[in-house]
């Protein structure tokens, strides 16, 4: 086996279940450069790698600044860990549970595949997260926060997490992801969310990352929508050495609705790989996903639309559209929209660009005065800002807007 796969391995402490688990994982192994989804992301560095499990974050350092502008209710996790004296629960909301305790408990099974390696190794590994429940026809006001924090240890960490989030019938709720760092380090963060929306509910999802520039990040979303429930979400990835999300929905319901829209910005020498995979089962579903990406310097950005449209799924709306703008002769942009249509009256459409900012407009700008740095970092903040437009609460979109716009200023100075 490779050093990583070893250390995983290492850290298993489970029972049958969770080791039969393990062993299908180590035996699968990692995917290598024939796999379909991995073709564009190398493993080759990280296997070679060793993560000791975390025990503990007595040692991390985290300052509670850092955390002054995210509001209760709050779920804080610092290096994996659960961080009460962080956290803070906030005023009581009927309708409303959030268990963060330590927990070793049946979970929502997730779709599995052949190339979910890392999906695999949080199914025997993840023994923490958080359960967020509402109740059917409680509708949440104040959006739920889950931050994760990654401080620097004396060793490489590795943590699994597996968290979960239902709502019942004609439930609604905002939740906010905050991924962060507060010093360099290069741990490795492999977590699975799985979300369950049941008749008419409706999910407005937020991510933010911003990890550091040496920090791998291996996220799994999985999410299942029932009859007429709406699912919008949008996620700002910055940061990371190594930075993978695969967001596979499966809208189970007639007239279910997702909206899921994206900013992936790659600069340095980052890789950051998103991964779609959108299952349309029922009829009248619809989704809309509109993604942006930048890759500038030596940075790397990835992107795979997957939009399958099931037998007897008449009715479907299905549209994606991936832009993205290459800021340098060494940067890398690989895109792959597919759609793959097995139902009749249907509309579906897909379409990914690659290109460089407009000449004409940088020189206009920079005829009225402005310096360069400053018409390019103008353009791309237009070009990025579409996404966010799925955000409905206006100061939630207003912070995510700032914090995309510190993250440019700070990978394109």
């Amino acid at each position: 086996m490779s050093a990583l796969l070893d250390s995983l391995a290492a850290g298993f402490d489970g029972d049958a279940a969770r080791r039969a688990s393990l062993e299908a994982a180590l035996a699968a192994g990692l995917p290598g450069p024939r796999s379909e989804s991995w073709k564009y992301t190398s493993l080759r560095a990280l296997e070679r790698r060793q993560f000791a499990a975390v025990s503990g974050n007595e040692d991390a350092q985290v300052d509670p600044a850092l955390l002054a502008g995210i509001p209760a209710p709050r779920v804080v996790f610092v290096n994996g860990v659960a961080a009460p004296a962080l956290s803070d629960p906030g005023v009581p909301v009927a309708g409303l549970t959030i268990d963060a305790t330590p927990r070793v408990q049946t979970l929502p099974v997730i779709e599995d595949r052949a190339d979910a390696v890392f999906a695999r190794f949080n199914d025997a590994l993840a023994r923490d997260g958080v359960a967020i429940s509402v109740d059917a026809g409680a509708r949440i006001d104040v959006p739920v926060h889950l931050v994760f924090i990654g401080a620097p240890a004396a060793a490489d960490l590795v943590w699994h997490l597996r968290h979960h989030v239902a709502l019942g019938a004609d439930a609604a709720l905002t939740l906010v992801e905050h991924h962060l760092d507060t010093a360099p380090h290069r741990h490795l963060d492999n977590s699975v969310v799985s979300l369950r929306l049941a008749d008419r509910a409706e999910l407005h999802h937020v991510r933010i990352q911003g990890r550091d520039a040496g920090a791998t990040s291996m996220l799994r979303t999985d999410a299942e929508l029932q009859a007429a429930s709406a699912y919008t979400r949008v996620d700002v990835e910055s940061g990371g050495a190594l930075s993978r999300h695969e967001l596979d929905v499966r809208l189970l319901g007639d007239d279910a609705r997702l909206t899921a829209n994206g900013v992936l910005l790659a600069s340095g020498r980052a890789h950051v790989d998103t991964r779609l995979g959108i299952r349309h089962i029922a009829k009248n579903t619809a989704c809309a996903l509109t993604w942006r990406g930048i890759g500038d310097q030596r940075g790397r950005v990835v992107f795979h639309g997957g939009i399958t449209i099931d037998a007897g799924a008449d009715g479907t709306d299905a549209r994606l559209s991936n832009k993205n703008l290459l800021l340098s002769a060494n940067a890398e942009i690989d895109t792959q929209p597919v759609l793959v249509i097995h139902a009749d009256e249907v509309q579906a459409a897909h379409g990914a660009t690659v290109g460089q900012l407009d000449p004409g407009a940088l020189f206009y700008l920079r005829s009225r005065g402005l310096p360069a740095a400053d018409a390019q970092r103008l353009l791309t903040t237009a070009f990025v800002r579409e996404p966010l437009i799925a955000i409905d609460d206006p100061a939630l979109r207003e912070q995510a807007e700032q914090l995309l716009d510190r993250a440019l200023a700070a990978h394109l100075a």
